[in-house]
């Protein structure tokens, strides 16, 4: 059952790279030399009303000053695990799910400089999480720009990448175990030299997505990449199949304190790195009920790509403290992935090793991912389907360690 399920994914997204993506006319027509470059630049500037892929319909004032973008993504997965029944009988999970629909607005609204972006996330219903996005940015220059509202705080590469633009069906469990994810606050933030060096640096109130903090504690969030050969964008694989190499460098940190409510969870359970499968949500009960703990976090990482090659990986380190008890719970994580388009632009191939230790002070206490993928790319990142199957080793301190074998199957549309 298992190897079935393995050659149904990779089948299905062979199979599925059959379609070329269409151009648009005026592409064609500049190609063969039929209209000039001025030409292509007179028909496609910006129209009352105009679709452009990556963005969706862009209603455009007669002024110029006003600017609003709606578009959205689809993101349709099945799910099959099957568990290792090492500590007893485990049930195997089948599951078709709607794993993300965004509905989003963006644009400028005054002048340029002054733009915005708000992302409704479907997919959560009415849950408090429906909001992802709620932002304004103005830019002064390129070097200094102001950012607030509800966004992703700056902290690890790959969190920061968009969920449409992976090289496997998700993120690896690294990244969702030491992420801060969104939150609410005001970031300042620039890019220097044409993107060479960019540098984020934000006050956040620290309790996560949608979720107002009540307390005089805040977040602070601080990022900077280095791009000596030019600006990377945030997004895996190389599609375009980049003419030079490309190579970006990024560290980050952040710092937070929290409070443990009476019932031993912290005040927010938002923020992923103190959920049930984050690092600090696992190691709570090594503080006391109502003590406040300081916790600082820390990531590195590394990026490059180069005619279809994408090489990318980060180390994460987590510890926090309590200031009652004095106390600490020390954690690491990391992951490395690399990947390669065997045929260009359309069908790339990749791996990816992913491990988490969630307290370094405890033995047999340990998750590590070993994956694999074939992605189909129909338009970039834009149309695709992915497939990948996962090695899910996990070692609990007084039980047998599992190995659950994990597949997954995924068609994203960008419009």
């Amino acid at each position: 059952m298992k190897k079935a399920l393995v050659f149904a994914v990779l089948l299905v997204a062979s199979l599925a790279c059959g379609t070329v993506a269409a151009k648009t006319l005026e592409e064609v027509l500049k190609e063969k030399g039929v209209i000039t470059e001025a030409d292509y630049r007179e028909v496609t500037r910006e129209k009352p009303l105009d679709y452009k892929l990556g963005k969706g319909f862009t209603f455009n004032s007669s002024d110029g000053k006003f600017q609003l973008s709606l578009g959205g993504r689809l993101q349709a997965r099945y799910t099959f695990v099957d568990k290792d029944d090492a500590n007893g009988p485990a049930q195997d999970v089948g599951e078709w799910r709607i794993r993300r629909m965004k509905l989003y607005l963006s644009g400028h609204a005054y002048n340029k400089d002054l733009t915005y972006r708000v992302q409704a996330a479907l997919e959560n219903g009415g849950n408090a999480k429906l909001l992802d996005d709620a932002y304004f940015s103005y830019r002064f220059v390129d070097e200094a720009q102001l950012q607030a509202g509800q966004f992703k705080t700056p902290f690890a590469r790959e969190e920061l990448t968009s969920a449409g633009a992976l090289e496997f069906v998700d993120r690896a469990n690294a990244v969702d175990a030491f992420k801060p994810t969104r939150d609410i606050g005001a970031m300042l933030h620039g890019r220097v030299a044409q993107g060479r060096l960019t540098y984020n640096a934000g006050i956040f109130g620290g309790t996560g997505q949608s979720n107002p903090r009540t307390t005089n504690n805040a977040m602070f969030v601080a990022r900077i990449t280095a791009n000596p050969l030019g600006e990377v964008k945030y997004g895996e694989g190389d599609p375009e199949r980049s003419k030079k190499p490309l190579v970006s460098i990024g560290a980050n940190y952040f710092a937070n304190t929290l409070k443990r409510s009476a019932t031993g969870v912290f005040e927010s359970t938002v923020p992923n790195y103190v959920s049930s499968t984050g690092w600090l949500g696992k190691g709570a009960a090594a503080f006391d009920n109502t003590e406040k703990v300081d916790i600082d976090s820390f990531g590195v990482d590394a990026a490059f790509k180069w005619m279809g090659l994408f090489l990318q990986g980060e180390y994460l380190g987590g510890e926090a403290e309590g200031k009652k008890t004095g106390k600490t719970l020390k954690a690491r994580g990391f992951y490395a992935q690399a990947g390669y388009f065997v045929l260009p632009r359309r069908v790339e191939v990749a791996a990816r090793y992913s491990y988490v230790d969630p307290n370094r002070d405890r033995t047999q206490d340990l998750q590590a991912e070993t994956q694999g993928a074939v992605s189909c790319y129909f338009h970039g990142h834009r149309l695709t389907v992915q497939g990948d199957y996962t090695n899910i080793h996990t070692q609990v301190p007084g039980k047998s360690s599992t190995d659950d074998k994990q597949v997954r199957l995924q068609a994203q549309v960008e419009f």
